[in-house]
């Protein structure tokens, strides 16, 4: 069996849901607060350990799960579209795909928008202006707007590692090392 083929189910099935909230919010021309519930539901979920086992946990019953994102969703005062979604996917007990349905709508919110989403991991955290640096040059490449979602690995060294779309450019020391080292292996 191929171990990427739940993911592969719970992408298609986050996809699915994204798709028609974003549709929906694009034709009620409330794209924006859609927009604030991505932002809301990516911190809530980076933040809180209760959503997320809300979320994964088999324990909880369709009801319970509904009537807790329910819940969360008003305590959170999300737009209608994506509270009713929510509601929808506990009932169908799909809450599970709520970290790629964030993704997914995010990605289709930048499309629309025309902008891109650069994953960056740094050695170490980037100021404010470093990375609206970062975001400028990597403008003057792709010719796009760029969001920048920054995560730290301080097993790079130093230096960066970028990826946008399927491109990836990767200037840290540990990938120069990496290098050296082979060629070194070549060489002896």
């Amino acid at each position: 069996m191929d171990v990427s083929e739940p993911v592969a189910i719970s992408t298609g099935i986050a996809q699915r849901y994204a798709t028609a909230v974003f549709d929906l919010a694009k034709e009620g021309k409330n794209l924006k607060a859609v927009e604030a519930d991505v932002a809301a539901l990516e911190a809530a979920l980076a933040d809180s350990e209760d959503l997320r086992n809300l979320i994964n946990s088999p324990i909880y019953s369709r009801d319970e799960q509904g009537a807790s994102i329910t819940a969360v969703a008003k305590k959170m005062k999300l737009s209608s579209t994506v509270a009713n979604t929510l509601g929808l996917m506990a009932q169908k007990r799909r809450l599970f795909v709520l970290p790629q349905f964030v993704a997914a709508l995010r990605a289709l919110i930048a499309e629309d928008k025309g902008e891109v989403t650069a994953q960056v991991t740094a050695a170490k955290s980037m100021t404010k202006a470093q990375q609206d640096k970062l975001a400028k040059a990597l403008k003057a490449t792709i010719g796009k707007d760029v969001n920048i979602n920054l995560a730290v690995d301080e097993s790079l060294i130093g230096g960066l590692v970028v990826q946008v779309g399927s491109r990836m450019i990767d200037t840290s020391i540990r990938a120069k090392l990496n290098a050296l080292q082979n060629s070194m292996k070549e060489v002896g």
